[in-house]
């Protein structure tokens, strides 16, 4: 039987994640949870999810010692950081490589190449990060002042006018080989007007995402925190969920200030919440949230942000 027949026939049982609405709580922002199985230990996750082992442990700080976990206990399983020219998908109950790459338009060995951290291609588990080739659209496909965008499950044209700011019949004009734009599908090619939603606020500069990028790692880049680059770019609603061809102000001046007298910086890691980092420095979360007035949405705290936390 030929490697692709395999990988596309081979029918495996899955382990699944199955944590409940009270369980998720655990597990931070861009984290999933994994709901350990008997045998399990943390390597064996770590491999199975194609993650490395520190960041495996870096992500479940609440967990005292990874080499003790019982069946039934949350582990938090880190994104794979996918690199540029791939973008990042989740698999679903049913997928396999093989249909993997006919959704998205792309060759089988294209998107096993695209991920060496999966060490069996036949076995994909629910849950799990799996790093898609972008496909690149035929020769003029594209007229110039667009980009090439591939279409995700449940996207539509209104949706991906929203989502990069530009109106939806913009979208659609841009877009003739479209015979109708009601109907279109994953791993179909939509060319994007280059517009941003306004021009950047003074003190900040137009940044165009591109394939792989995080607020995190634009943050990094342009030696600016974190918390600067969320606060200067109101306009995206889900600062864990940018897309490449998306226009980010990046601030030009320095951080804001050290927190106020009486705390201390404290960055936070993947896996935290306001509740872990309040129970983790003795402190009350009352008092936590009355010392960080500058984050506007205290039940989503991204790794690599700076909360001021209250001297005991």
């Amino acid at each position: 039987m030929e490697k692709d027949d395999q990988l596309h026939t081979e029918q495996v049982q899955q382990p699944e994640i199955q944590a409940g609405p009270e369980q998720r709580q655990v597990c931070g922002p861009g984290t999933t949870p994994y709901v350990v199985r008997p045998g399990d230990t943390f390597f064996s996750i770590a491999r199975q999810f194609g993650v490395s082992l520190d960041a495996l442990i870096a992500a479940n700080p609440q967990i005292p010692n990874p080499a003790e976990i019982r069946p039934g206990q949350i582990v938090c399983i880190p994104p794979v950081d996918c690199p540029r020219g791939t973008f990042a998908y989740t698999v679903q109950r049913g997928d396999t490589m093989f249909s993997i790459a006919r959704r998205f338009n792309v060759s089988l060995q294209a998107l096993i190449d695209a991920n060496p951290q999966i060490t069996d291609p036949a076995r994909l588990v629910p849950g799990q990060t799996v790093c898609v080739p972008i496909s690149e659209p035929p020769p003029g496909q594209c007229p110039p002042g667009t980009f090439a965008y591939t279409v995700q499950p449940g996207d539509s044209m209104f949706s991906i006018a929203q989502r990069f700011g530009v109106p939806l019949d913009d979208l659609i004009a841009a877009n003739p080989q479209i015979p109708n734009p009601n109907l279109i599908f994953p791993g179909q090619i939509v060319c994007v007007p280059r517009e941003a939603p306004g021009p950047c606020p003074p003190g900040t500069f137009a940044y165009t995402v591109q394939p792989g990028d995080s607020m995190f790692s634009i943050a990094q880049r342009f030696g600016v925190s974190l918390n600067a680059l969320i606060a200067a770019n109101p306009q995206i609603p889900n600062p864990n969920l940018i897309f490449p061809g998306q226009v980010v102000c990046v601030p030009t001046g320095q951080p804001p200030g050290p927190c106020p007298p009486g705390t201390f910086a404290y960055t936070v890691r993947p896996g935290d919440s306001m509740f872990s980092i309040a129970q983790r420095f003795g402190v009350s979360l009352n008092a936590l949230i009355a010392a960080n007035p500058q984050i506007p949405n205290l039940s989503l705290i991204f790794p690599g942000q700076t909360v001021c936390v209250p001297n005991r």
